[in-house]
């Protein structure tokens, strides 16, 4: 089907870009970039349509995505293309549209070396992306976003996942008693970060089944996180900062947690 002006389809995917509540009333977001697309394919995610360029020919890299997303391909003409790629002087030789996973915590595969972070109400979409790809890198297992967040499902938080959102499970929350409750049946550590926390972060043991808990960009952590964790952590830091960015502050923590592990790359 080709697809060469702004009619319904178009206008439905270009809502996912900005509108969380139309992803959510679909069951679908866009998903842009080779890797990511490439990893979604991999992982086995279901991919309810692919977009390609009107008249051009596809890479031997593109043919097999195609060939395996399943799902309908449209072909899309190259200014509708750049515009839901956004990126203005670069048309994106495909685009996927993949189908929302449940929020639910059996995605988790909870084991005694179970690591997982959550995110307590984030502003920032770019932030989630970024400590979902730190907990892929340093062998954490997923990702909550609790309270009234940030969509993990924005474009803005699966480019800056780089993909790591196929890899790493990722549940939304609408409150902390949910997560709580769930952490609790799990019998997960639940360990808080803190710029005035009680403990220097190295000094915490985490290779148990843990669960970080990291606080919003501005507010830090809410008084019912604070109440439910069991240690708070502080990262000891020097010069003029006051402290670090949420992000910068997860990758530190998840960095010590595999340095405790023996994670062997880290030796």
């Amino acid at each position: 089907m080709r697809i060469t002006r702004r009619n319904a389809r178009f206008q439905q995917w270009e809502a996912l870009l900005g509108n969380r509540a139309k992803r959510q009333r679909a069951g679908e977001f866009l998903v842009q970039g080779v890797r990511p697309i490439g990893l979604a394919v991999e992982g086995g995610w279901p991919v309810r349509a692919v977009l390609r360029e009107d008249g051009r020919a596809l890479s031997g890299w593109a043919r097999g995505i195609v060939e395996r997303a399943g799902g309908e391909v449209f072909e899309v003409a190259p200014e509708l293309m750049r515009e839901l790629g956004e990126k203005s002087e670069e048309t994106p030789e495909l685009l996927a549209v993949v189908e929302l996973p449940a929020d639910d915590f059996s995605r988790f595969t909870v084991k005694e070396d179970f690591l997982g972070v959550v995110f307590d109400r984030p502003s920032s979409p770019g932030n989630i992306g970024t400590i979902i790809r730190s907990v892929d890198a340093f062998g954490g297992h997923g990702v909550v976003v609790a309270g009234h967040a940030a969509d993990p499902y924005d474009p803005k938080a699966v480019r800056a996942s780089t993909g790591s959102l196929f890899s790493v499970p990722v549940v939304r929350a609408r409150s902390h008693r949910d997560v709580i409750d769930w952490a609790r049946d799990a019998g997960l550590t639940v360990v808080g970060t803190d710029e005035k926390g009680d403990a220097d972060i190295a000094e915490v043991d985490l290779t148990g089944p843990t669960l970080l808990v990291v606080g919003n960009e501005t507010a830090g952590l809410s008084a019912g996180w604070r109440e439910a964790c069991e240690v708070m952590a502080r990262i000891p830091i020097t010069g003029t900062a006051s402290s670090l960015n949420a992000a910068n502050a997860a990758t530190v923590v998840l960095y010590e947690a595999a340095r405790q592990r023996g994670v062997q790359s880290l030796a």
